[in-house]
């Protein structure tokens, strides 16, 4: 892409991608995004606890971009280490309740099931496990139903 000039001393909005590779080489200070701030974050993992259901994240790459802003910008962002701990305890919160619902969902041996608010990354933590879930439960039903060849032996 076409990114340029840069004036020293002004913020300016760039990749991700640019951004750490320009902080790496010690050419910026990164500027953390307006959600990554302790009050928000509590503010979220609260809400998330308190809901049964899973509410919106104020940005559908959380993880990831914590991941990266935190391994390589940590001096830029104010309380990094407790930022860190409430996005753990907040993803850890909703895959709790992603297991519990496909618990749920396996047990109830529903046909399909509505995921909203769920980030790509939460939904690939438990892809292989559902689809795996379904095609065993797929199975059982196919064997338990009597086929039409089957034949019944009387003793």
């Amino acid at each position: 892409g076409d990114l340029g000039p840069f004036n020293p001393g002004l913020p300016v909005e760039v990749p991700v991608w640019l951004a750490i590779n320009l902080k790496q080489r010690q050419k910026c200070r990164l500027i953390p995004p307006e959600w990554m701030d302790v009050e928000k974050l509590e503010e979220i993992r609260d809400q998330e606890r308190k809901e049964d259901t899973f509410t919106p994240m104020p940005s559908p790459y959380y993880m990831e971009l914590t991941k990266l802003l935190l391994n390589y910008a940590s001096d830029n962002i104010p309380k990094a280490d407790e930022i860190r701990t409430l996005v753990k305890e907040t993803w850890d919160t909703r895959l709790a309740k992603l297991r519990l619902s496909a618990d749920s969902f396996v047990r109830q041996q529903e046909a399909h099931a509505k995921l909203d608010n769920l980030t790509l990354m939460e939904i690939n933590t438990t892809g292989t496990f559902l689809t795996q879930a379904l095609n065993h439960m797929y199975k059982l039903r196919t064997n338990l139903q009597p086929g039409e060849s089957a034949h019944s032996q009387d003793f």
